[in-house]
């Protein structure tokens, strides 16, 4: 949505693009242990599925895997898409738009906070801490039906090195 907003010093209008910002959010499953939870160190502060913004040029399975790392120290396998959630009340800091997908490691024990974690455990589903930030609730409530079987994953896209005519290109798509 183009906005046109006034500069603070200038006074002078100017036209930008107001659009959610793209992030992603994975469920990390092990049946034993259940779902990994962050306690988050930064302001909105409480509990979140891990995740994060999906940088410029990169795919969303590749910004899955990448903040999963950061938030974690887990390599994430995804096994599945559970959903895209975009309610604007979503993020108290700004409208923003999640692919959602579920990932299992092989790791577990590996589990360890970092990046803008403050603390990462496993939790069983019926034993979530509280309260959960974001729309998270919505989302595992959703992940509970796939488990009863209500609800399907849809599959996940394989990574693209580049463009399927060619290298991706890494000049804006300016011609010399």
């Amino acid at each position: 949505m183009k906005k046109t907003v006034t500069c603070p010093l200038c006074h002078q209008h100017y036209e930008i693009y107001a659009n959610p910002a793209p992030t992603v959010d994975v469920i990390i499953h092990d049946p034993q242990r259940g779902v990994v939870i962050i306690e988050r160190g930064h302001e909105p502060l409480g509990y979140a599925l891990p995740g994060g913004f999906i940088d410029d040029g990169e795919q969303a399975e590749a910004a899955a895997r990448r903040e999963m790392k950061e938030e974690t120290s887990l390599d994430v396998e995804l096994i599945g898409l559970l959903g895209v959630y975009s309610a604007p009340w979503r993020d108290p800091r700004r409208h923003t738009m999640s692919t959602v997908f579920v990932g299992r490691t092989a790791h577990p024990e590996r589990l360890c906070a970092g990046d803008d974690a403050a603390r990462a455990a496993w939790y069983p589903l019926d034993a979530l801490p509280a309260p959960l930030r974001f729309d998270h609730g919505i989302i595992l409530a959703h992940f509970r039906e796939v488990l009863a079987g209500r609800r399907t994953l849809a599959p996940i896209q394989p990574d693209a090195p580049h463009a399927p005519d060619g290298p991706a290109r890494t000049d804006g798509g300016k011609t010399a």
